[in-house]
């Protein structure tokens, strides 16, 4: 009886207690590892897409504009040389997002518990994998759907010449907040899971929840076509509604689960 009582903390402790706390120069440490190697994970990105330049330029970034025959032009003395530069730079970082969010929940984990850091590879890895469907949505359906409105829309003796570089921020914010916004289910998954949401929440607000998507889309859609702004928005309802499923799945599961 008495190895029985003396094991039974330990196991507990194992299984169900966060690591031991860190003071806040330990915390400090800690962040200045983690933001160290995202950076190195950021050079690192940077320097394969600088490898690559030319095709990345030719392949991807022009591409959209060439299939809708829109013409380009440089307006600055080194704006092409800044081009290269920006676009190393953001395809080196959506390059280590995976890595860079792996460091974001290896410095979360140790204030959580034992079943919950077993949740880190598995949400980097589906949180990664969020991000890049919602990269790849915006420059397959919404970036080409935005440039043909853009380039037929108007009078024909106007001629649309686009500065690169006005060009290059169009394309990457859109990737960026398409990205962003598709980790809408990871992290109603998270938030489910350590018990802050809800399905209920979610279902309660679904009519509120429309309005504001119908606004970001008319916010983030630069073109006032109804239709883009539709492409942009029937992604976001569906989203949510998976949002809603997996917070249900995640609060079953945070229920079944024992408790410190």
């Amino acid at each position: 009886m008495k190895e029985d009582k003396e094991n039974k903390p330990e196991d507990s402790k194992g299984t169900e207690e966060p690591q031991e706390e860190m003071g806040f120069l330990g915390h400090l440490q800690e962040l200045r590892k983690r933001v160290i190697l995202a950076m190195v994970g950021i050079i690192a990105g940077c320097i394969i897409s600088g490898v690559f330049i030319n095709q990345l330029l030719e392949w991807i970034l022009l591409r959209p504009a060439t299939s809708v025959h829109m013409n380009l032009q440089n307006l600055r003395p080194f704006g092409q040389a800044f081009l290269y530069f920006k676009v190393i730079f953001v395809v080196g970082i959506i390059l280590a997002i995976p890595f860079i969010l792996y460091q974001l929940w290896k410095f979360i984990a140790p204030g959580l518990y034992l079943r919950e850091r077993r949740w880190v590879s598995k949400i980097t890895f589906f949180t990664s994998l969020c991000f890049f469907i919602g990269v790849a949505f915006a420059y397959f359906v919404m970036i080409p759907t935005m440039l043909k409105f853009a380039a037929s829309f108007g009078s024909s003796d106007i001629k649309n010449i686009i500065d690169i570089n006005e060009y290059f921020s169009f394309i990457s914010l859109m990737m960026l907040a398409s990205g962003l916004i598709f980790e809408m289910p990871m992290i109603s998954y998270v938030l489910s899971r350590v018990g802050i949401l809800s399905p209920k929440f979610l279902r309660k607000y679904r009519r509120h929840s429309i309005v504001v998507i119908l606004i970001i889309a008319a916010v983030l859609t630069p073109t006032p076509d109804p239709i883009n702004q539709v492409i942009f928005a029937m992604p976001l309802f569906i989203l949510y509604e998976i949002s809603i499923l997996i917070s249900k799945l995640a609060e079953k599961r945070y229920t079944k689960e024992p408790r410190a």
